[in-house]
């Protein structure tokens, strides 16, 4: 009988915040494997209307540095780059179809999915609407990339990643990262954006203590 509680991640590959939330929420994950299931979830940052240049948000330079003083994640010169640049169309349809289709073949490694597809956007600067990242990010995992690559082309694996943007709504989730656990007496939230592993995990325990 599995006991786990149920938590969920929910985030976006272009949020940088949840980039900084990465390294603490990997660690917890990992420390508690054996006590919660953990699903992620993409919220859709930027999509319809709002998938644009990242030129069109100035405020991102100004969070990013306050991100870095925060958490203590860097940001790597490809990303840098294309900052500079600012002609880099950020769609978040695009990761969130990328995350569905690598979580598919290990949905018990979604945190470790999540930071890859971070950290070939915040670190390496790669376009997140091209297939070829998730290609190198399944081979890097030692996942199936022909599989990965069919999935992420494949019109089911969006309808999935608009989903997961669905049941992020219906949970009334609003910023990101925000990171959640299901019990019998509702929906709780553990931490915040600079949480560290140790902080989650006594959340979870003060949660779990009272059910």
């Amino acid at each position: 009988m599995n006991t786990r509680a149920r938590v969920t991640y929910a985030f976006d590959a272009y949020c940088g915040w949840c980039y900084g939330f990465g390294p603490g929420l990997r660690e917890f994950a990992e420390q508690n494997a054996d006590r919660i299931e953990l699903q992620v979830l993409s919220g859709g940052l930027f999509t319809g209307p709002q998938a644009q240049p990242i030129g069109a948000f100035p405020h991102i330079r100004g969070a990013n540095e306050r991100i870095s003083k925060l958490t203590h994640v860097s940001f790597g010169d490809g990303y840098q780059d294309v900052l500079e640049d600012g002609t880099r169309v950020m769609d978040s349809t695009d990761p969130a179809t990328g995350l569905v289709a690598l979580r598919q073949q290990a949905p018990g490694r979604q945190a470790e999915i999540a930071g890859a597809i971070q950290r070939a956007w915040y670190v390496d600067g790669r376009d997140l609407s091209d297939v070829k990242v998730y290609r190198d990010i399944a081979t890097e995992l030692g996942l199936d990339a022909d599989a990965v690559e069919a999935a992420y082309l494949g019109p089911a694996t969006r309808a999935q990643a608009e989903g997961d943007f669905q049941e992020v709504r219906e949970l009334g989730v609003d910023s990101y990262p925000t990171l959640l656990l299901h019990t019998e007496t509702g929906v709780h939230r553990l931490g915040g954006a600079v949480s560290k592993a140790a902080n989650l995990t006594k959340a979870l325990n003060q949660h779990l203590d009272t059910v």
